[in-house]
């Protein structure tokens, strides 16, 4: 199911400081997620409902967020690269992490 560019950009309202998201998109990761999606998907975006636990996995990170809204349209969404520390990293050194 694709979610239109309404539902898309429509703000959702944070219900947790910066802080908090990340400990909860974090924690959820290493403790539900991590053992289930790192085999195989290498590089890929993990968007992950820090509400519910629900996750997607997809090529980039507009295609995760759409599959995850399309089941929980009001999802608080953390986004992870499988394998590394941040989703996108500036200049020429990898943030690649010795798995």
């Amino acid at each position: 199911m694709t979610v239109s560019p309404e539902e898309r950009f429509h703000q959702r309202q944070p219900r947790y400081s910066k802080e908090e998201f990340a400990r909860r998109g974090d924690d959820i990761y290493e403790s539900q997620v991590r053992q289930q999606v790192e085999e195989g998907n290498h590089g890929r975006i993990v968007a992950i409902d820090i509400e519910t636990g629900a996750f997607e996995v997809a090529d980039d990170i507009v295609t995760a967020s759409d599959r995850l809204l399309a089941q929980h349209p009001d999802a608080q969404t953390w986004f992870i690269r499988i394998g590394h520390r941040a989703v996108y990293h500036f200049g020429a050194r990898s943030l690649r992490e010795t798995l």
